[in-house]
């Protein structure tokens, strides 16, 4: 699982700019890169990642692009270019041609807005979300029969944009309607179909930052807690929506981009790779669910932070550009196993007043990994029954009812948030002793810019936690990895 790189990853209310795209496939990138000369004009830049050495190409036109035009790479090397001319957005394609470039107009839109949404699975089709004043449009801007073409009207603001499988079929959203936000699923075999697939409490705002189609694992944000904090959760899973301590950085933006892919009913196992903004720059997270440990790496030098991916048997790949390798990929084996507690890290338990929580279940997908039922699941989802996990049959005939769930007995006005801390070990379970949140205050703006926990403890790495390779040449890496729990 890739997500693009973004120059503002704290905005909550629209999709940030990107700075690098990955295809779908991983095989292909894109970024409007600057050209040395004195005017340092726009032009896009095309990178083959995929092979056993990176190289990038320059698709420059016939004038200098606008920053803000937006760049999506395809699985077949073209790339899909869409720029702001007048009061509509026109559509085009991009390819190398020996010395020059080509591009082939597609069509244009007519809208006020035109955001690109992240590529879909197979690499072949393109989607753009126009937001209006009490609708969304949803475009297919590449791969229809005639150019772009209006594929769904979907009431309310939407943004963001996460695919929950590997058709391309099932596509999350985040909706605001009458000034709360819920992610939503919009079914595209079956006319844009609108579902609710997260709702944490009815008054919260709640959004879908990535999934994992393999695992179902789920991370979120939301101020059900009382202000905005990063969550997990399991597709399709009974269990509450869990708000890990660690995941809380002081003076500093956490903003994950990657899963690891491949772990098939596993999501508490799978790695996910955050990109974190302080005050001493960007540094690279790695966390896992059963982990509950925030673990941070000295990010390698020229990264396009916030862009890279996981490969299936645990490796991260990581874009970077310096003044010497103007194209290059670092390498990271991450270690997974299991780490000693960090000592004077975690604190006691604690729960946050809630009215329940519940993630509305996936479809069955097709596949080897699916003839696997719930009942064959070992570990603590064993837990959540089979009706968590959605109607049996193939993709096309299923539909995607919403599962609720039973509220653990507590306080009067307790629920089903669940915040980790290093103290709970019992993986994927509510506290059997919820109590009220009284570290911090509910009357917090609903989106903070950035959270400011208490401090959390830091400990040296070990040196084979912080060691990188390059596909092109060696990366220089600063020393000073710390762990946080």
């Amino acid at each position: 699982m890739t997500i693009c790189a973004s120059e503002d990853a704290s905005a909550l209310d629209s999709p940030p700019r990107a700075v690098l795209t990955l295809a779908a496939d991983g095989s292909y990138a894109a970024r409007l890169a600057r050209h040395d000369d004195a005017a340092g004009s726009w032009y896009p830049e095309r990178w083959t990642i995929g092979g056993p050495e990176p190289y990038a190409v320059p698709l420059a036109g016939s004038q200098p692009e606008e920053p803000d035009s937006a760049l999506l790479p395809l699985a077949d090397g073209r790339v899909v270019i869409v720029r702001r001319v007048a009061d509509r957005f026109t559509v085009s394609l991009l390819s190398p041609t020996g010395p020059g470039t080509q591009e082939v107009l597609v069509g244009a839109v007519a809208a006020q807005a035109l955001s690109l949404l992240p590529p879909a699975p197979g690499g072949t089709l393109g989607y753009a979300l126009a937001p209006g004043a009490e609708s969304t449009a949803l475009w297919r801007v590449h791969g229809g029969t005639g150019g772009p073409e209006r594929v769904a009207v979907v009431p309310g603001r939407c943004t963001g944009g996460v695919w929950l499988d590997h058709d391309g079929r099932l596509l999350a959203v985040d909706r605001e309607v009458a000034g709360r936000t819920k992610t939503v699923l919009l079914d595209l075999a079956r006319d844009a179909e609108v579902s609710p697939l997260l709702q944490i409490t009815e008054e919260s705002d709640d959004r879908l930052l990535l999934a994992d189609p393999d695992s179902g694992l789920l991370l979120v944000r939301s101020d059900a807690p009382g202000h905005d904090r990063l969550g997990w959760g399991v597709l399709g899973s009974s269990l509450p929506v869990r708000f890990p301590e660690c995941l809380r950085a002081p003076d500093m933006a956490v903003t994950p981009f990657a899963i690891q892919p491949g772990r098939a009913l596993q999501p508490e196992s799978c790695a996910v790779a955050f990109r974190l903004d302080g005050p001493a720059g960007t540094r690279l997270g790695v966390w896992r669910p059963s982990e509950r440990q925030l673990r941070q790496f000295p990010a390698p030098e020229g990264w396009l932070a916030g862009s890279g991916r996981w490969t299936p048997d645990g490796e991260l790949l990581l874009p970077y550009t310096t003044a010497a390798v103007s194209c290059g990929v670092a390498r990271m084996a991450v270690p997974l196993g299991p780490l000693e507690p960090v000592a004077g890290t975690g604190s006691p338990a604690e729960e946050a007043p809630a009215e329940g929580a519940h993630v509305a279940a996936r479809e069955d997908r097709e596949g080897p990994e699916d003839r696997e039922g719930p009942e064959d699941r070992e570990g603590p989802e064993d837990r959540e029954g089979p009706e968590a996990i959605g109607p049996t049959g193939g993709v096309a005939d299923a539909k995607l009812p919403e599962v609720a769930v039973p509220p653990d007995p507590g306080p009067p006005d307790g629920g089903e948030i669940v915040l980790e801390t290093g103290d709970n070990v019992v993986d994927s379970t509510a506290s059997p002793q919820p109590k009220p949140l009284d570290a911090e205050p509910l009357d917090l703006p609903p989106h903070p810019r950035m959270c400011r926990p208490v401090p959390l403890q830091q400990a040296p790495l070990a040196a084979r936690e912080s060691q990188w390779s390059a596909k092109t040449r060696p990366v220089s890496i600063p020393g000073g990895g710390c762990a946080a729990g």
